[in-house]
């Protein structure tokens, strides 16, 4: 028969998604722009775009989880998502590899730091460039503790990891129970490490700006604290759907796709930990301490 399906993919009716999104992102980046600034109106037009995004990911989600429920993601489109969601994480991943990168840079491969009439400043290539006065104190800076608070955050995550295994493998094997018991412990655990962390920023010794050190540490820790909200509210929405009965043990895509990325976040703060913690502070002295 003319226009039978004869093949195991879902082809996707127009969606209006695509350009709201689109056009939403385009008004949260002009926003932004405004916003730094100072342009009248430019916070509001950021959070206008921002609101636009926000519904754009809700709406086109909840599409995709009606296509679930109607049957259209077959094996080979679970495949799909699969990959796609691989693909994601492995962004993420080259993401991070940028801020490492930063990072190593700076701590193995110092500019050198000449003082010119009181005025720091940085030799680099055949120009120097001034800088204010004690803007890289070489020596002197402390450092937080990686034995305390963020060795905590560690085996936080580290038993979350364990927690969203668990959940998992309840829900392979029918327990809805012990999924979102699962769940819950680990969304705790998130928003745990969560508060730590902006207690620990608020408490840390050194500034974000003027340092390497400095800057390094809240741009790298900074976005991995961010991906774990992401990822706690990832979870959040997993759990709410394990209520409304959404997976099963052979169908269960949104649920993986949050552990792995749950995952992947633990990783990324096992390197953090390592580097920047505990090698970047190695000899410094300890706030506190």
């Amino acid at each position: 028969m003319a226009g039978a399906k004869t093949h195991d993919y879902h082809i996707l009716p127009p969606s209006i998604w695509p350009l709201v999104g689109s056009m939403s992102a385009l008004t949260m980046a002009s926003g932004g722009i405004m916003w730094m600034h100072s342009a009248p109106f430019g916070g509001w037009v950021f959070l206008l775009g921002l609101a636009g995004v926000l519904f754009t990911m809700f709406s086109w989600w909840s599409d995709v989880i009606r296509e679930a429920h109607a049957g259209d993601h077959t094996p080979v489109v679970s495949l799909h998502l699969r990959y796609g969601m691989i693909l994601f994480i492995a962004s993420e991943v080259m993401f991070f590899v940028g801020w490492f990168w930063a990072f190593f840079d700076f701590a193995l491969f110092p500019a050198p730091v000449e003082v010119i009439n009181g005025a720091t400043s940085i030799i680099a290539s055949a120009k120097t460039v001034s800088l204010a006065p004690g803007v890289f104190p070489a020596k002197g800076i402390e450092v937080l503790d990686p034995f305390a608070f963020p060795l905590l955050n560690t085996l936080i995550l580290l038993c979350s990891g364990t927690t969203v295994t668990w959940a998992h493998h309840a829900l392979l094997k029918g327990d809805r129970k012990g999924l979102i018991s699962g769940l819950w412990i680990t969304i705790l655990l998130g928003l745990l490490f969560s508060s730590i962390q902006a207690w620990e920023y608020a408490h840390a010794p050194f500034p974000f700006k003027g340092v390497n050190y400095g800057a390094a540490f809240y741009m790298a820790t900074g976005f991995h604290g961010f991906h774990v909200i992401i990822g706690t509210i990832f979870l959040s929405v997993c759990l709410i759907r394990a209520y409304k009965g959404d997976f099963t043990a052979k169908q269960h895509f949104g649920f993986e796709a949050a552990a792995w990325y749950w995952h992947f976040v633990d990783v990324v703060w096992l390197f953090l930990f390592a580097s920047i913690y505990v090698w970047g502070g190695w000899g410094a002295p300890v706030h506190g301490g």
